[in-house]
């Protein structure tokens, strides 16, 4: 399981939105000070919206602002990756392929490549509006941490 910190932006009636910060791998990273990437991501200040399950946790409990450990399955993750950039491609070349058949016109054949292109990238779309709940392919709720103000009226 990934998991990763972040903070709650919106929360809605069946999941809510966390804002995390993209990390490199700069912790583990070779180069270290021979990269410019840890100080674009310092200037950047980069973060990402990630919509999350609430998973076992009450939904009453959550609130904006709370600091929350979301995660989520590696070969989830994997087989997104696969989905998301492979699949168009391998339609674009199935495209192709019945384009030449069709005809030896470089037209055609291009034509055949973008139209395959964009039906992948389509049915991409449309595989995930269908997995929108589903909590096997969707970050869920791992923790809730305590928030800061609820941290100093337990030690008091």
């Amino acid at each position: 399981m990934i998991e990763e910190r972040g903070r709650i932006t919106t929360v809605e009636s069946d999941g809510f939105w966390v804002e995390t910060i993209q990390r490199s791998a700069c912790q583990v990273c070779v180069a270290e000070k021979g990269c410019g990437q840890k100080l674009l991501h310092r200037l950047s200040g980069k973060t990402a919206l990630i919509r999350v399950l609430p998973g076992n946790c009450d939904m009453q409990l959550l609130k904006a602002h709370d600091q929350v450990v979301i995660g989520i399955p590696e070969d989830v993750v994997v087989k997104g990756t696969l989905l998301v950039y492979l699949f168009p491609l391998l339609t674009m070349i199935g495209a192709i392929s019945i384009g030449t058949l069709i005809s030896s016109n470089d037209a055609i054949v291009l034509t055949s490549a973008l139209i395959g292109f964009i039906l992948g990238g389509v049915l991409v779309r449309l595989h995930s509006w269908l997995n929108k709940n589903n909590h096997r392919v969707h970050p869920v709720l791992l923790e809730r941490l305590v928030p800061s103000s609820e941290h100093r009226v337990l030690s008091e």
